[in-house]
């Protein structure tokens, strides 16, 4: 008797592995549709099931990254050396970095001397303080990327957080409207400038290689300076900003409506601690020679090398024991992350992502959303779709030539349809892995991926709606 109870809460427990296993097993034993190569199909089929996992997460989710590890040896017959290979990505390496830089300065305890400056910007109210939190890592994940802002931000909501109360429910409910508040706004900023995500960067050079025939800049009809992109796209940034904040708000409600308490301690915390001294001023400094280098030298050595050596500076000056990171930092997240780019690997070379836009542009053509307007919003679904399974970065990289071809066959303006391809690739709201500020907050234990679904889709609805009037109303006005 207790060995079937036993069974039977183990079964109720892991019902959805259970339910996921037999879908992809039908999906499996069912021929490969039309167009799709087996190897694609069972990439598919992968992604599927990783998706149903990251849901409802019947497992841990660094056992479904090995699961998807085991499923590109197995299933698709990849060598187990090439694999491990693309697992390790400069992305990868900026995760990784990023979490333990972010461990190095709790470590340091300037935290909450930049928790202390928002609050005092802000006063003591909860909501405010929540906005403010959005405006600051949005502003500067516009410029310096999200991965950065994000990493940055989170022990500064962590330590609001410690002080604020001692029950964990409490603490939770906070950190859903806090959290979320740093990962949105981070996504959301990413498409202000150029430099704001590698998707943006892509997509210029997609628009550069499809229309620039000569080498005279002034022939070429779609060009995008640094300039022409903030004009695009910042202004659609700015209206989501605000409009985020009142989705977080309503969707969870916090009894903690006033941290004034909280603020007291943390005015405490630091004046006990003192004025900045040296080991202060030398996590200032190497943190900033780490930005100086996201920003100016990424591009030849990669972000992740950058991250990487931020870490290492910290360790050899003392800043920071290995003890501290190795319990700081949530390696799941980094495997996790890993096998997620990964998968997007594969979709992407065994033409996976590219059938399955094919397959929705077909379906929707019929209903005249092949061209226009229609074509925006077919594009934006497909987008959003894509990039929530997988890195922002792929997904454009993965649909730009598709997008822009169908632009160019249905005499819609390709820089109209790769700017709504750059954008909406930042509506990764549903999943933890859609973005790597997701990835990051959501190393906090504090979120659970249900809740990037129950707050997902207001996010997704609100984006479209603001997205698609700017590329009715606004684009309009200034020329594109």
């Amino acid at each position: 008797m207790y060995t079937s109870c036993i069974v039977i809460h183990y079964l109720r427990e892991k019902r959805w592995f259970f339910i996921t296993l037999a879908i992809q097993a039908a999906m499996l034993l069912s021929p490969a549709p039309d167009g799709v190569s087996p190897e694609g199909w069972r990439v598919l089929v992968m992604t599927v099931g990783a998706t149903m996992l990251f849901i409802t997460e019947p497992i841990p989710l660094p056992a479904v990254a090995l699961l998807i590890i085991l499923g590109q040896i197995f299933l698709l017959g990849i060598d187990s050396s090439l694999v491990a290979k693309s697992l390790m990505k400069d992305s990868v390496l900026f995760i990784m970095g990023s979490l333990m830089l972010a461990v190095a300065l709790v470590k340091q305890k300037l935290d909450k001397r930049l928790a202390l400056l928002i609050v005092s910007i802000t006063g003591s109210n909860t909501y405010r303080i929540a906005f403010g939190i959005s405006i600051f890592s949005g502003i500067l994940a516009s410029f310096i990327g999200e991965h950065t802002v994000a990493a940055m931000m989170l022990p500064v909501a962590l330590s609001l957080l410690q002080l604020a109360t001692d029950d964990p429910a409490k603490r939770r409910a906070l950190g859903l409207l806090f959290l979320f508040s740093i990962s949105y706004a981070c996504a959301m900023a990413g498409i202000g400038t150029p430099s704001g995500g590698a998707r943006n960067a892509i997509m210029i050079d997609y628009l550069r290689d499809f229309f620039y025939a000569t080498d005279d800049p002034a022939t070429f009809s779609y060009s995008v300076t640094y300039l022409d992109w903030m004009i695009y796209a910042y202004p659609v940034f700015l209206v989501q900003l605000p409009l985020m904040h009142l989705i977080l708000r309503h969707t969870f409600k916090t009894d903690i409506t006033d941290l004034g308490p909280a603020v007291e301690k943390l005015k405490e915390q630091v004046g006990d601690e003192g004025s900045l001294n040296g080991r202060h001023y030398m996590a200032i400094l190497l943190f900033l020679i780490t930005l100086i280098g996201w920003v100016g030298f990424s591009s030849e050595v990669g972000m992740g090398t950058i991250a990487i050596l931020g870490a290492v500076l910290f360790l050899v000056t003392g800043l920071v024991r290995w003890q501290d990171l190795n319990s700081g930092v949530n390696w799941g997240v980094v495997l996790l992350y890993a096998a997620a780019i990964s998968l997007g690997v594969q979709m992407r070379d065994t033409g996976a992502a590219a059938w399955v836009a094919g397959v929705f542009m077909d379906i929707l053509a019929p209903f005249g959303m092949d061209h226009g307007i229609g074509l925006m919003a077919a594009v934006m679904v497909l987008t959003t779709f894509i990039t929530n399974t997988m890195s922002n970065g792929a997904a454009v990289a993965v649909l730009g030539p598709i997008v822009l071809s169908i632009a160019v066959g249905t005499e819609t303006n390709p820089l109209a349809v790769g700017m709504i391809t750059a954008v909406s690739s930042a509506f990764a709201y549903f999943t933890v892995i859609g973005t790597p500020a997701s990835t990051i907050v959501y190393s906090s234990g504090l979120l659970r991926p249900k809740d990037f679904m129950v707050v997902g889709w207001r996010m997704a609805l609100m984006s479209f709606t603001v997205l698609l009037l700017a590329s009715k109303l606004y684009w309009p006005l200034i020329g594109l």
